[in-house]
């Protein structure tokens, strides 16, 4: 088997059936499964898979959990299942355009000092279909990430690889990239420890290939309105970055991408006048003196200045 897309779902009546069908609709010249795995749902999910796998019997893979186990162990359960060269992974409520998986593949075979590819994404709003940007070109970090990246650009500069947009070489230690400890944000990890076992030269596919959905109870909108989502998800982030230690990479790097990500925490929090919130991360960010850029610089130095504050802010928009 050439390739396995792998597809946890829960709780996705309304999406999953559009996902699915993107995937297994494409045309290629290699041989392809579709592993969804149902997590309990408590919607239709899972009767919105079994219609699938009837038309689709040679193609779609379906497992149904019986009880919810949580999306960590949902991604081990479609990983032990995976038999393919490549893996690639798909939230159940984004899209794949038509061609993402001819040229995907192609890339692979085509290259073989590459082991991890990934490619632009449309970023849509589900409610009316319209773009909201480009994932990976208009990510804020953008200008710091070449062509062919790697496990230190991930660290530094986050996640400028949308998760869906993911393809990678199967290895022998798959089923040790899933991060348990993980309660929201698994997709950094889990692409950081493939990045890792693999030691991936990480390519870039500029053509838009697939559609992020944004809606209402996705996980970004749900985090975007909830400070303890936004901390649970900065410690995933956090776990991410320390878990890089066992692959070589150095503790100044990590400390560098940890204040980064702390950093950031700490702007949502002013950006929301979460004051004291905002002081707390500002100042974890710089503990040890280890700036993202000069803009972190004046934001840490001007803390207790508002108005000072304000005026960066604004400059830096």
């Amino acid at each position: 088997m050439k390739l396995s897309v792998l597809v946890p779902a829960y709780n996705l009546q309304d999406y999953i059936a559009p996902c699915l069908l993107s995937v297994l609709q494409q045309s290629t010249d290699f041989d392809f499964e579709v592993i969804v795995c149902d997590d309990a749902s408590t919607d239709n999910t899972a009767t919105k898979i079994a219609e699938l796998a009837l038309l689709y019997p040679h193609k779609l893979r379906p497992i149904y959990k019986q009880k919810n186990a949580g999306l960590a162990a949902n991604m081990l359960t479609l990983l032990n299942a995976a038999t393919g060269q490549y893996i690639a992974y798909l939230d159940g409520d984004d899209i794949a355009l038509p061609t993402k998986l001819q040229k995907q593949v192609d890339h692979l075979d085509q290259h073989q000092d590459c082991q991890m590819v990934y490619h632009e994404s449309d970023m849509f709003d589900s409610l009316t279909d319209n773009t909201i940007k480009l994932y990976s070109k208009e990510f804020y970090n953008w200008s710091h990430i070449p062509l062919r990246s790697n496990i230190e650009h991930m660290i530094r500069y986050g996640t400028y690889m949308q998760a869906s947009s993911v393809m990678f070489r199967n290895h022998k230690n798959l089923q040790k990239t899933v991060s348990p400890e993980c309660k929201i944000i698994f997709d950094y990890a889990f692409y950081i420890n493939n990045a890792g076992y693999l030691a991936a030269n990480i390519d870039f596919i500029p053509e838009v290939l697939g559609r992020y959905r944004i809606h209402e109870n996705s996980f970004g909108q749900q985090t975007s309105r909830s400070y303890s989502r936004r901390e649970q998800s900065l410690r995933d982030i956090e776990i991410a970055c320390m878990q890089a230690a066992q692959f070589g990479v150095s503790q100044t790097i990590i400390d560098a991408g940890i204040a980064h990500h702390r950093f950031a925490a700490a702007l949502y929090f002013l950006a929301r006048g979460a004051h004291e919130l905002f002081i707390q991360y500002i100042e974890m960010a710089s503990s040890k003196q280890c700036f993202f850029n000069s803009k972190h610089q004046a934001v840490y130095e001007n803390r207790h200045d508002p108005a000072q504050l304000k005026q960066l802010l604004s400059a830096a928009a």
